[in-house]
């Protein structure tokens, strides 16, 4: 009966700390830093908290006579947090780059149902129907803001490690330059038109192998010489921009995948988008640039934000059970001192918290130790993932500070797992049988 009533009390503490752990998850900073100061108030102006702060000074200054066992609680947690910051670092900073493309006052317009531009077909006598339609804005020459492009994914070997990847090679006309105002020339000139020119983007130029100012590169059996390299801080860093036309007559392409405009104001979308919809000739569908790389990046972003998770779980396991070694032994190890404590008159609260005290720590130090590894190493590290339109995206980790945040959390919930038990083991330790066994 006993032991039943153990084990039920148990599985009472497991199933109160895995609720815990996810409020703990979503809790915010304010109502963290609210559960310290309430744990502050507690610890020096009660007596049981008074009894927990010299429980803890004791367990704390002996911490060095048992670094190599707390080293290995230290190093496992710093391990969790700086792969689970890593992966999350990277959808961020896909997510962020793709997110950062677009705007809200330009707009993308694709064949009814396409999802990208790869699977998009707009016809040729398509365009001056859109060119005509209103909410689109008039550049200084009283003509439509309005980009007609093709996408092509030619084959480029990259620097890294020479083996073959997609980019995108961009056919545009000089409008292009226009709806796009934050693409700037940091190298050489633009292209010129019916000639085999490219400009090239500075993530692009990183990325692949030929791609200097000046160099020439073979593509569809033609040779094309790098006339100039182009910065956007976006994933048009990525690409390679050629002209519309002389891309076309190079591939055989008789029709284009989308068409970018300029939006006039605030209500420009809505109108042009009521103008497409009830032009019976455009079964095209239109949304905002910003929406449009928005959802380019959910479906990889969401990937990688669990994969991150699975992985993090399974390593946290594994440092939850190192922290109950080294605290279980930390507490056998003590079991005279406590025992001489609670003879004393100490409670087994103090005591409970004392140990979880002690383990945080451990657990803040790993916490700090792993997001400070993940911040020098990871922040701005450049790598490249294969897009919706099946060619490379250059884009950068990006450690932010809400990821050191949900670091930090995650090195406090296993401090808190990996504590407990032991703390519970000693405050229930009976005074006389540890005082025996010492």
């Amino acid at each position: 009966m006993n032991r039943l009533k153990e084990w039920l009390g148990n599985l009472g503490v497991v199933l109160a700390l895995a609720a815990g752990l996810a409020a703990w998850t979503y809790l915010p900073w304010y109502g963290v830093l609210a559960l310290l100061a309430a744990l502050a108030a507690w610890l020096l102006l009660s007596r049981a908290g008074q009894q927990t702060l010299a429980v803890a000074g004791i367990g704390i200054a002996t911490l060095p006579q048992r670094w190599g066992a707390s080293s290995v609680v230290v190093v496992g947690i710093a391990g969790v947090v700086g792969v689970l910051v890593a992966m999350l670092a990277m959808g961020e900073g896909f997510q962020a780059t793709l997110r950062g493309t677009g705007s809200a006052d330009t707009a993308i317009i694709l064949r009814g149902g396409s999802q990208a531009e790869t699977n998009s077909v707009i016809s040729r006598d398509q365009v001056p129907l859109i060119t005509s339609l209103p909410g689109i804005a008039q550049g200084a020459d009283g003509r439509p803001l309005v980009s007609p492009e093709l996408s092509q994914v030619v084959n480029m070997v990259t620097r890294a490690d020479g083996t073959d990847a997609n980019a995108q090679l961009r056919g545009v006309g000089d409008t292009a330059w226009a709806v796009r105002p934050q693409i700037e020339l940091v190298q050489g000139r633009r292209f010129e038109t019916g000639r085999r020119e490219l400009v090239v983007g500075q993530g692009a130029q990183k990325q692949y192998v030929g791609l200097e100012l000046g160099n020439q590169l073979e593509l569809a059996n033609q040779m094309w010489t790098v006339v100039g390299v182009f910065a956007s801080g976006d994933s048009h860093e990525s690409e390679l921009w050629a002209d519309a036309e002389t891309l076309a007559s190079t591939y055989q392409r008789t029709s284009y995948q989308s068409v970018t405009a300029k939006l006039a104001g605030a209500d420009g979308f809505r109108q042009l988008k009521a103008a497409m919809a009830a032009d019976p000739r455009l079964k095209l569908d239109v949304t905002t640039t910003r929406d449009y790389y928005s959802k380019q990046s959910e479906g990889l972003t969401k990937i990688i934000r669990i994969l991150g998770t699975v992985v993090g779980t399974i390593m946290a396991i594994g440092a939850v059970f190192g922290a109950l070694n080294t605290m279980y032994a930390a507490v056998a190890g003590r079991a005279r001192e406590i025992a001489t404590m609670r003879a004393l008159g100490f409670r087994g609260l103090p005591v409970v918290v004392a140990v979880m005290l002690e383990t945080m720590l451990l657990a803040l130090l790993g916490g700090l130790l792993g997001a400070g590894v993940a911040w020098l190493v990871f922040n701005g590290y450049s790598v490249s993932t294969l897009s919706s339109n099946f060619s490379q995206v250059v884009f950068q980790f990006r450690v932010s500070p809400e990821l050191l945040w949900t670091g930090l959390k995650w090195a406090l919930g296993i401090g808190l797992v990996g504590g407990l038990f032991p703390a519970l083991r000693a405050a229930r330790l009976p005074v006389t049988d540890a005082l025996r066994a010492a």
